[in-house]
């Protein structure tokens, strides 16, 4: 049976600037990097909402009616100021509800939750996803450092097998390199199925009635590398990992 899904995150847009000789000028873009994730998991049959990171403010949902629609919440790539600093917020100070704490609640009432690594996930580039100083903190199945967790392999590296679980079902005993991942800790009480050198790479634990998830790296470039978006294995871990979460796998 599918899953419905909803993504947040995986999109930013990007400002150039040239300079030649004396003259200057700048070149704008937008791009997405969630399209290999929400192809994999519609190929096993799931139905994904994808909402980018600047439509966040107007259309993620900020009760539990509007979250109950789904069996789970993933958030990859997205700072937690993007959900706590809304426009009526922030330009008109105006209270609103917070999302991350209805979340959490939607999380503690037997939802799912999965945090997939990048620069604005976990503490993130330079502290500045934040998520360490949320109640988030309280959520997730890590403890976040609360600096920058970043950890950059450009030489590559193999995520290693932690333990024997369902998630992990058929994937096979070798995994595809990536180019970097987060740092952080897993709490007592939790699961650590895949780890990177000495540090865990895949940790899974409970909220309440809910299930939660740390993946430490990316399910797209950078950090996840061409082979592993290409890994004959790749639609089977998220959706395993997504069952997993939603308590129906």
């Amino acid at each position: 049976m599918g899953l419905k899904i909803l993504l947040a995150g995986e999109s930013w847009t990007s400002l150039g600037l040239h300079l030649k000789g004396f003259s200057i000028y700048t070149t704008g873009g937008y791009e997405e990097g969630g399209k290999p994730l929400i192809e994999a998991l519609e190929k096993e049959g799931h139905a994904v909402t994808y909402i980018p990171n600047h439509l966040v403010p107007s259309q993620f949902p900020n009760a539990i009616d509007g979250l109950s629609a789904y069996d789970v919440i993933v958030l990859s790539d997205i700072g937690a100021d993007t959900f706590l600093l809304h426009p009526d917020t922030l330009g008109k100070s105006l209270k609103r509800p917070n999302t991350l704490k209805v979340m959490a609640e939607y999380v503690a009432n037997g939802g799912g939750l999965l945090m997939v690594g990048g620069f604005m996930s976990f503490s993130g580039f330079g502290g500045n996803a934040c998520y360490h100083n949320t109640i988030f903190a309280d959520v997730l199945p890590v403890k976040m450092l609360g600096h920058d967790d970043r950890v950059e392999c450009p030489e590559g590296i193999n995520p290693a097998i932690a333990g024997d679980h369902a998630i992990l079902s058929g994937t096979g005993p070798a995994w595809p390199h990536f180019l970097g991942y987060q740092r952080f800790a897993a709490k007592e009480g939790t699961e650590t199925l895949l780890t990177a050198d000495a540090d865990p790479f895949l940790v899974v634990g409970a909220y309440g009635k809910g299930r939660v998830g740390a993946f430490a790296s990316d399910c797209s470039p950078h950090w996840g590398s061409p082979e592993f978006v290409a890994w004959e294995h790749y639609p089977r871990f998220w959706s395993q990992l997504s069952g997993w979460l939603a308590n129906k796998g």
